[in-house]
């Protein structure tokens, strides 16, 4: 017999299935078959054909895809208490081995896997519960090892670390962050135009790597997560607080390390050289992305400290050059369908959901800091080194017919060709931009383009039509930055004797796209519970929105004005029977059909938080 690996996915009503790594097959597991393994797990298993299909039998762990395990602590009669986990993880309950946590039956609780049974870590409070799920879900880390948070309590070095620095504190330099903002990871710098018509831009980027050193359990820790991870309402940052909002955040009037990026920009906005050095800097001041809008939109500089005024419309000049360089060669700005959730402080309850906005500031501070990661993608480049580049690629010729069809559908004429260039998307772009289906349609098109990835070689990220980009300018919240400061810094202090390390760089590229779309799916689902425990006191109310999606199980509605999505049940839509066609862009049923694009008027017909839904139908 042939053993086959692949991965477990377990269904709500008990039985379940092994996803087969060879062509992706499907093989059926049987219900006491499944009891041992929770859906993810990797494992190889011996596969039969029946006259139902395939079937996988005499299953073998070969790697577990979790170490913790959400559920609700239960006590069999006469027996010990057991965790029950969430139907689709596993369909059997798992011993449970308190420790000196206090449990009893009935309490939500989270586990660490251990061999067979479960070590209970929390009890979360029912309020709470659908995070926790969340959490334990996706495998999320809470908690930091010991020997990690140790690091963060050693005490400061005496060591004048100026001396190889690039003093920048007479400078004056800002913060841009939204109020909330406590990880303060970038700050900028600029000094004015000369008689040539030429100014200097400084990004300057906290110094991880100067807290933490490359090998430490520290850094081992910050590399598992990969990245900080924002859950409305809670923030799980790749390092500890006490590093990532205090020691290391750019606060104003402190002295901080940091790795600068200078870029000389023309008056034509071509950025016609980059330096890159460290430096010690101190914030001048730290301001919001509202008041500064306000200084740039309305000329009202009431919230602004003086003596930065003018290093704002000196920055805005730079970013307005380079945004018509970055213009000229296309790309689009690929916003998404970003839902902002408003927590009440004291019940931590939903307020309001609304789409998140970008102001004149936003747009200001993306320029400068995708000009800083092209710069110094480009200055690892042209020296032969390695880094963690950023790719995205262009999209096939199927994908562009494919956005092509859904365009028509929202009402414009895109007239493409077979191949789409980043100038062709920008000109797209400029159709719906400003209209009231461009958040709808910034979906669909983020959808059709596919995500970027980390990569250990360099090549095109189609959706900024940058030939070169990487991520350098959030070490505090991403492991790649980490990565790319610890080239930079190893250069700068004279090594040269850098080797191909592709295959080390490819498996750690892969380890962290996996965190970060783990990171991205929690971030979403979150958003998804919190929207649906807001809608379900709405039952009743009528929105417009425009279908977004087509799934086997109905349409997916995006709201007009909120960004938040809903569904449509199929067998709630007149006209059918119904039968997904054109690439999964249209429902089509007897009398009826339902495209990508189309608007609808819509009832709030439920909610259900805890699968992260909300129920619409046709008005």
């Amino acid at each position: 017999m042939t053993r086959l690996e692949g991965r477990i996915s377990v269904h709500a009503r008990g039985f379940g299935f092994v996803e087969l790594d060879d062509g992706g097959a499907i093989a059926f597991v049987a219900p006491p078959d499944l009891r041992p393994f929770l859906t993810g797990d990797r494992v190889t298993a011996v596969v039969e054909r029946s006259e139902k299909g395939l079937v996988a039998k005499e299953i073998q762990l070969v790697a577990r895809s979790r170490r913790q395990l959400f559920g609700e602590i239960v006590a069999p009669r006469g027996g010990k208490l057991v965790l029950k986990p969430e139907a689709d993880i596993s369909n059997a309950d798992w011993p449970l081995d308190p420790g000196g946590v206090a449990a009893e039956a009935g309490a939500f609780a989270v586990g660490e896997l251990d061999g067979g049974k479960v070590r209970l870590v929390r009890v979360v409070a029912a309020t709470e519960a659908s995070l926790h799920r969340l959490i334990a879900r996706h495998d999320l880390r809470i908690e930091y090892p010991p020997d990690a948070l140790a690091a963060t309590k050693a005490p400061a070095s005496k060591k004048d670390k100026t001396a190889r620095r690039r003093d920048l504190r007479g400078m004056p330099t800002v913060t841009i962050d939204a109020a909330s903002t406590r990880d303060i990871d970038d700050a900028l710098g600029v000094v004015p135009a000369g008689a040539d018509g030429a100014l200097r831009l400084f990004v300057s980027i906290a110094d991880v790597d100067d807290a933490v050193r490359a090998g430490s359990p520290l850094d081992a820790e910050a590399r598992r997560r990969g990245t900080s991870v924002y859950l409305a309402g809670l923030v799980l940052p790749m390092i500890p607080h006490a590093l990532s909002e205090e020691s290391l955040s750019l606060l104003p009037g402190q002295d901080r390390a940091a790795v600068t990026v200078e870029l000389r920009v023309d008056g034509e906005g071509n950025v016609t050289s980059i330096d890159l050095y460290e430096s010690i800097i101190r914030s001048t001041a730290r301001l919001t992305y509202d008041d500064v809008a306000r200084l740039l939109d309305a000329n009202d500089p009431s919230q602004i400290p003086a003596d930065v005024v003018p290093t704002l419309r000196w920055l805005r000049t730079a970013a307005a050059r380079i945004t018509a360089v970055r213009h000229a060669r296309g790309g689009v700005s690929l916003e998404g369908d970003e839902v902002l959730v408003t927590l009440d402080e004291q019940t931590r309850e939903p307020l309001r959901a609304t789409a998140r906005a970008s102001t004149s500031a936003h747009v200001l501070v993306e320029r400068l800091m995708v000009a800083a990661n092209e710069g110094v993608a480009r200055w690892l480049v042209d020296r032969g080194l390695p880094g963690m580049f950023r790719v995205h690629d262009a999209p096939d010729e199927q994908q562009v017919a494919d956005l092509a069809a859904v365009a028509r559908n929202f009402g414009f004429e895109p007239g493409f060709s077979t191949t789409l260039t980043p100038r062709g998307l920008a000109a797209f772009e400029a159709q719906f931009h400003g209209t009231l289906v461009a958040p709808a349609m910034q979906t669909v098109l983020g959808r059709a383009l596919g995500p970027a990835r980390y990569a250990a070689r360099a090549g095109l990220h189609f959706g900024l039509a940058a030939p070169l980009y990487l991520h350098f300018t959030s070490p505090i919240r991403r492991y790649a930055d980490l990565v790319v400061h610890r080239v930079v810094k190893a250069f700068l202090a004279g090594r040269r004797d850098f080797v191909d390390e592709g295959s080390a760089n490819e498996a750690l590229a892969l380890h962290l796209n996996e965190q970060h779309r783990a990171a991205s799916r929690a971030e979403r689902e979150r958003t998804w519970m919190l929207t649906a425990r807001l809608f379900a006191t709405r039952i009743g109310e009528r929105a417009r929105g425009n279908i977004v999606s087509i799934k086997p199980f109905g349409l997916v509605v995006q709201l007009e004005g909120s960004g938040v999505t809903g569904t449509i049940a199929t067998e709630a839509l007149p006209g059918g029977p119904f039968t997904i066609e054109r690439a999964k862009t249209e429902l089509a049923g007897a009398t009826r059909r339902y495209a990508i694009g189309e608007p609808l008027e819509v009832v709030v017909a439920g909610a259900n938080e805890a699968l992260g839904r909300i129920e619409l139908a046709l008005a």
